[in-house]
């Protein structure tokens, strides 16, 4: 089920600890939340702003919403950076966005110890430049022993995901196969699938983000665009998410 954000009836999340809103969390059994974050480029707009400064603020909006979701003791996030159709946008724009994630790159592995955050990057890599993906690799490499799982989907497509591990599956002689195995061969094999999926701006679609991973993910919607992302909002999620009645197709108990 799909639900808006409610402004009626909520607690004053103002007011609740790290460690208040961690129990909901383990308490919900929330371990994986991912993030469709939109908006950077309306929130430019809206103040007369070029488009790049939205991605700039909603950059910072990324590394802060991180930080929340490890203190809050989430397992797993999935961030939606860059997607395989966002290679049309005007060149401008992608270099900027390209810089945002050099920059990132090179945060992450300065604070490697602070963070201790293990970075995974979905999508299919090559139509990088050789430089940054040898140091997304360096990065992956630095922080496999990590605790807190970040997915960041760079130049990913879910239907581009799907068939990269039919072909896979293909050049293994598969004939046929189970779920399982075919998870296995996607790009989040070894990571839970979302139980929460969050996207920001008022969209209600997936943009081709995780179609597989999201068959029994619950969906939150808010207007906030993703740069006014802040901890309120990420707590009301995780509120509407602890709410939820989750059945998996079976009989409500």
């Amino acid at each position: 089920m799909i639900f808006k954000r409610k402004k009626l009836d909520e607690p004053d999340i103002l007011s609740l600890t790290d460690e208040q809103v961690g129990e909901i969390v383990r308490s919900s059994g929330l371990r994986h939340i991912a993030f469709i974050m939109d908006g950077n480029g309306r929130w430019a707009t809206r103040r007369s702003l070029p488009r790049e400064a939205g991605h700039v603020r909603g950059a910072s909006a990324f590394r802060e919403t991180v930080i929340r979701c490890r203190d809050f003791g989430l397992e797993y996030v999935t961030v939606y950076a860059f997607s395989t159709e966002n290679w049309k946008r005007p060149k401008r724009e992608i270099d900027a966005i390209m810089k945002l994630l050099d920059d990132f790159i090179a945060e992450a592995t300065r604070d490697n110890e602070k963070n201790n955050a293990c970075y995974r990057f979905l999508g299919d890599q090559s139509a990088l430049e050789p430089e940054v993906r040898k140091k997304c690799e360096e990065l992956v490499e630095l922080t496999k022993d990590n605790k807190l799982v970040l997915n960041v989907a760079l130049n990913y497509g879910s239907r581009a995901e799907i068939v990269a591990a039919v072909n896979k599956l293909l050049a293994e002689g598969k004939k046929s196969v189970t779920e399982d195995e075919f998870s296995a061969s996607l790009y989040t094999a070894g990571v839970p699938d979302p139980d929460l999926i969050v996207r920001t701006a008022g969209e209600y679609r997936l943009s081709n983000f995780l179609m597989w991973q999201a068959a029994y993910s619950e969906l939150y919607i808010t207007e906030a665009l993703w740069p006014d992302f802040d901890r309120a909002e990420l707590i009301r999620a995780i509120i509407n998410f602890s709410k939820r009645k989750r059945n998996f197709g079976a009989v409500p108990k």
